[in-house]
């Protein structure tokens, strides 16, 4: 039977692990290319031969998504298949329509084929769209299971930009391995809270090799917590699946992919942010649950936030800094940063985008909505100089920092700042510790 030629529609990480799962050792399939999108500086690499396997000794191509109609045509591709996240109905299918029209089949690969069963029980977290408050449910559940004397792994949704052979596997436990690892912003704001909360996590390409060593772990392993990226299910097979909302959004987990499917599948639901949503996207968001998941177990909880210096904010002309991929595909409008300022007493939020730089320039003009918010963007080297610069070139009094870690840490701000911490706290009952009794017994 004539190998089926197979291009995977990316974005450095659900595409590899599909690649790795489905088609890596399959002699029914040959893989003529991977595309990538939404990070830059990703495009004209190869997905290396040494994670490849046998049946491609030159590894795999990878090339911009902009790309694929030809690509098709070109590589005489028969079937894309669409692998990263977070995209509304509508793109998704727009680009499923280029595919078939470029003569493809269009395929979306679902659980059965692509998850990976755990020699440990597992608990997976997810979420209907970036920015839900994944990573602090996260942690909620380690404290919970902590108390319980369970040792906990975490293995966090893949982030790999840099040197793919390097980042087969990675393992952190403290600040420094962050370094060793040479992170972006964007994976030390999902690495950090962890490590600073006292957990192992793992990550990196080969979600395989990643689940034997974290089950292996030599400070032991009962338990391995999933703990998802953007909107996407999860890489290995649940026996608890916890799935977070957001009613800052109401209707979106019901028009995003996969994030729909993270809701159909959950075994507990978590309401975030009730302290400070809208009363009618709360109800919104309750309808749609009770519509595709009735017999979900549904938690209320509030993202509550902690402001070291308050005193920078109040009656202060402020920066706010939120977290980058919230504000960039995650669409939203406010974090946790300018929440804090309005809740502390800014005098004003100041914009930053006639002040902006470089890469971050760039940014405010392929996501104009993010408005007056300032990303944290940090992909590279040359991303985390033009934030430092951005910060420095505002006209603002002080900077209220909303992102998951230390931001003066990594970059140089030159301006009185305060950092804004968030934790899940729930609000009456259920609480995470009555959805985690029976998995827990």
């Amino acid at each position: 039977m004539e190998q089926r030629k197979v291009i995977i529609i990316g974005a450095a990480g659900r595409d590899f692990h599909n690649f790795n799962t489905v088609y890596r050792d399959n002699p029914a399939y040959k893989v003529v290319a991977f595309t990538a999108a939404q990070i830059p500086d990703i495009a004209d690499r190869k997905y290396p031969a040494s994670l490849a396997g046998s049946l491609y000794p030159e590894g795999i191509p990878i090339y911009e998504q902009d790309d694929l109609a030809s690509l098709i045509k070109v590589l005489d591709a028969d079937e894309c298949v669409f692998s990263y996240s977070d995209m509304p109905y509508s793109t998704v299918m727009g680009i499923g329509a280029l595919v078939n029209a470029a003569g493809a089949d269009f395929t979306l690969l679902g659980p059965k084929a692509t998850m990976l069963k755990s020699t440990k029980p597992v608990i997976a977290v997810g979420a209907v769209r970036t920015g839900c408050g994944k990573s602090q449910t996260a942690r909620r559940i380690t404290e919970v299971l902590n108390a319980k004397g369970l040792k906990v792994i975490a293995i966090r949704h893949p982030m790999p930009y840099g040197d793919l052979e390097a980042q087969k596997v990675q393992r952190f436990a403290t600040i420094e391995d962050l370094t060793l690892h040479q992170c972006t912003i964007e994976e030390m704001e999902e690495y950090e809270p962890h490590i600073a909360s006292g957990n192992i996590i793992y990550a990196g390409v080969d979600y395989e090799a990643i689940l034997r060593a974290a089950e292996n772990d030599e400070a032991g392993c009962d338990v391995i917590l999933w703990d998802g990226g953007n909107n996407d299910f999860s890489f290995y097979q649940p026996d608890l699946m916890v799935t977070v909302v957001d009613p800052h959004r109401p209707g979106h987990e019901l028009s995003y992919y996969p994030g729909e499917v993270t809701l159909r599948l959950a075994d507990v639901v978590v309401i975030n942010k009730i302290d400070s949503a809208d009363p009618a996207g709360i109800q919104a968001v309750r309808d749609n649950i009770e519509k595709v998941n009735p017999s979900a177990m549904v938690i209320d909880a509030a993202s509550t936030i902690i402001v070291d210096k308050p005193e920078v904010i109040s009656g202060k002309r402020v920066l706010v800094v939120e977290d980058g991929p919230t504000l960039t595909h995650g669409e939203m409008k406010l974090g946790a940063g300018t929440v804090a300022a309005r809740r502390f007493g800014a005098a004003e939020l100041v914009d930053p985008r006639p002040y902006a730089v470089g890469k971050l320039a760039e940014t405010f003009e392929i996501y104009p909505e993010i408005g007056q918010l300032l990303p944290a963007m940090g992909y590279g080297e040359q991303q985390m100089k033009d934030l430092s610069a951005t910060i420095d070139n505002t006209d603002c009094d002080s900077v209220v920092i909303g992102t998951p870690i230390d931001l003066s840490r990594i970059i140089q701000i030159n301006k009185p700042y305060t950092r804004v911490k968030y934790n899940l706290q729930e609000i009456g009952s259920p609480t995470i510790e009555d959805a985690l009794a029976p998995f827990t017994k």
